[in-house]
């Protein structure tokens, strides 16, 4: 049997009575769905103060599994895995405590820590002496050590029953969804986006996603397939929509008439009318944005400031005060590195010097020679769609790229990871030509091979390859295909 006993966030205790009950409640309901999908027989209890995961299973893999989709559900700071414990004396405790943690603190200096709620002839510190002195003469080498231990031994009880915590886990914290109203974010599948998503989600507010499309199908395929990811992991109890605007009659536009220096600013402003348009039609109160303050020439404050005044809608942008660096770690711990590592940019319009104090006046003055019946149009002909059929598309995308696991005798592997991973561990095929081009030279390089041989890409984990064939596929390479050992 497994048990795990989620924690409240600190920020959910401290709210209002009728608060903090909404908040719980919806929390257990998250917990629910995420968890009945991994072990339908798994019991949920609110039990005011926390949430309690009971599965009977026996199985290592669903403990895993249970583990690891409690870590990525809004709302929960920490959460531990208790063994419980019926008990009628000090005695029991101990007895129940020594069987858990001999081999954790034999030969090691240890403490043991006890919280305590309910009535007992015996307070905390007598649990702790007791419990400590027993372990410290029954296990070899183990020695009681109040500051620094190498080991902290925690038990919690609850009237009539004791929970040893046999290991503590921490999740992804802020707030239960939905407790904050939805959004829509502003995803082109690049780091920022990703992460930004993920904070909104994080802090509780259903967020949907809205693509600006500037690099035709294959741009596409990638946006949705990050987009699908973020939800799948972290907001999968909820619903939420992916909207797709071909941008690229607007980007034309914009080539065509706005002075070159003033075109980045330009696009934004575009982007954010779309954005809005979009967000009236669905009922969407904000936008969420990558942006952070002077990573680019149109994110400099006087520019973000000339963009926000295009609309009334509320713009959010988590990750103002970021670093690039930050924001990569972010992207890595939350697994979406490698995906948008491996998408194109498609910047849509590069200026040869761009603005970095855009004046609000000679915008508006290029803007005048803008045919806004071209962004109405875009948006009008928006594509809206549930979330969920994106797995079903992707499906139905991958048959394009054709993943093998053998490889023919004249094969060419094309080894798409970046240097420093080639360099890492560097795959090497007994009787199998190996070429080394990183994914972000691909593009570039890949027509300069011998186009009369069958090229097969490999990465890590098989997702760069997969879009980067698709990619390929899309400029016309058809002797691609994707090796998955």
């Amino acid at each position: 049997m497994f048990k795990f006993i989620v924690k409240l966030h600190p920020e959910i205790s401290i709210k209002s009575r009728s608060v903090r009950k909404r908040f719980t409640k919806l929390l257990e309901n998250n917990v629910k769905i995420v968890m009945r999908r991994i072990d339908e027989k798994v019991k949920i209890v609110n039990n005011y103060d926390n949430v309690s995961v009971v599965s009977n299973s026996e199985d290592l893999a669903i403990r895993d599994a249970l583990i690891g989709g409690l870590k990525r559900i809004p709302g929960i700071v920490q959460f531990i895995e208790v063994q419980e414990v019926a008990f009628e004396t000090l005695d029991d405790i101990y007895q129940a405590t020594l069987k858990l943690n001999y081999d954790v603190v034999a030969g090691k200096t240890f403490c043991v820590r006890c919280k305590r709620q309910g009535k007992h002839d015996f307070t905390s510190s007598d649990v702790e002496r007791y419990v400590g002195g027993g372990l410290n003469q029954n296990v070899p080498g183990a020695r009681v050590k109040l500051k620094a231990p190498q080991e902290t031994v925690k038990i919690e009880i609850k009237d009539q029953r004791a929970y040893i915590i046999t290991q503590t886990h921490f999740g992804m914290a802020g707030f239960p969804l939905p407790t904050q109203e939805d959004v829509i974010s502003l995803m082109s599948g690049g780091f920022d986006s990703g992460v930004a998503s993920y904070q909104m989600i994080r802090k509780g507010a259903r967020t949907h996603f809205l693509f600006f499309n500037l690099g035709g199908a294959a741009h596409e395929i990638g946006v949705k397939q990050a987009s699908h990811y973020i939800w799948k992991q972290f907001s999968s109890t909820h619903k939420v929509k992916f909207i797709s605007v071909d941008f690229e009659p607007v980007v034309a536009e914009i080539l065509e008439n706005v002075e070159n220096s003033q075109m980045g600013v330009v696009l934004k402003r575009m982007m954010m009318r779309a954005g809005s348009m979009v967000a009236k039609k669905m009922g969407v109160e904000a936008l969420v944005t990558g942006e952070s303050l002077g990573q680019v020439s149109s994110q400099t404050l006087t520019n973000l400031s000339v963009i926000d005044q295009v609309t009334d809608t509320l713009i959010l942008r988590p990750l103002i005060q970021h670093d690039k660096q930050e924001i990569i770690n972010i992207a890595r711990q939350i697994g979406t590195s490698e995906m948008a590592e491996a998408m194109p940019e498609y910047c849509g319009v590069i200026s040869k010097k761009p603005t970095v104090k855009a004046k609000l006046e000679k915008i508006i003055e290029e803007e005048a020679k803008f045919d806004f019946e071209i962004l109405d149009t875009v948006v009008y002909n928006a594509r809206i769609m549930d979330i969920r059929d994106i797995e079903v598309e992707a499906k139905q995308e991958v048959k394009e790229a054709e993943s093998v696991s053998d490889l023919p005798a004249d094969a060419v592997v094309v080894d798409i990871r970046s240097p420093e991973e080639e360099d890492a561990n560097p795959l090497e095929l007994e009787g199998v030509e190996v070429v080394h081009v990183p994914f972000f030279r691909l593009a570039t390089k890949f027509g300069d091979l011998p186009q009369d041989k069958e090229y097969y890409l490999y990465c890590a984990k098989g997702v760069m390859s997969q879009l980067q064939a698709l990619i390929l596929h899309e400029n016309g390479y058809g002797n691609v295909k994707v090796y998955r050992p």
